[in-house]
């Protein structure tokens, strides 16, 4: 597979993903209603973003270096995680009932949301920083994509408009870089990624 459509690929996954993102903050704040199908939305967001992080972190392996190579594991790994909580909660837990839900969130399943939680917040952190020091990807982009996906990692220690608003913004960030994996590929150097 060739870079270019590897990275159109990811965009087009990107995009998606961060619509699907903004749909389960919709949904979380009311905005949409709660059904089997807003809920069925949720977990592929996560198995997207899978793709499109690996094509930002390929666009700029040179320049990143080892902070950027730590930061994707550790944000690839947090995004896997995050990906099976998704699921978990949307696609088991709700046809539970309260007492089960609630004795697998604060039971056996805590310490594994708090460590997928650390993870993926150390992640976003090393990669943004690595990002931003490397200076391929947009940095505005980055101005949201990592603040915003922070407070999203914070989901269980901040208030829920706060990780909601975090959420949104990160999926705007998210959606922004996979806009310009799409450019890269267009041909037109005006419209690529700088390198």
């Amino acid at each position: 597979m060739s870079d270019r459509l590897l990275y159109r690929l990811a965009g087009l996954a990107g995009v998606l993903g961060g619509a699907l993102i903004l749909v389960a903050v919709a949904r979380r704040a009311g905005a949409i209603p709660e059904n089997g199908l807003t809920h069925a939305l949720a977990p592929p967001a996560g198995a997207l973003l899978l793709l499109t992080l690996t094509a930002l972190y390929l666009r700029q392996r040179q320049t990143a270096g080892r902070l950027g190579l730590a930061g994707f594991v550790l944000h690839h790994l947090g995004l896997s995680g995050l990906f099976a909580i998704e699921f978990l909660t949307h696609a088991v837990l709700q046809y539970q009932d309260a007492a089960a839900r609630e004795q697998v969130l604060t039971g056996p399943g805590r310490p594994y949301f708090l460590v997928v939680a650390l993870t993926f917040l150390a992640g976003v952190l090393l990669f943004g920083v690595a990002s931003w020091r490397a200076g391929v990807l947009p940095r505005i982009a980055l101005a949201l994509y990592v603040p915003g996906l922070c407070l999203a990692a914070l989901r269980t220690s901040v208030p829920e408009a706060a990780y909601l608003s975090g959420l949104a913004v990160g999926a705007i960030g998210v959606t922004w870089l996979a806009t310009a994996l799409i450019r890269e590929t267009t041909g037109d150097p005006a419209q690529a990624i700088p390198a």
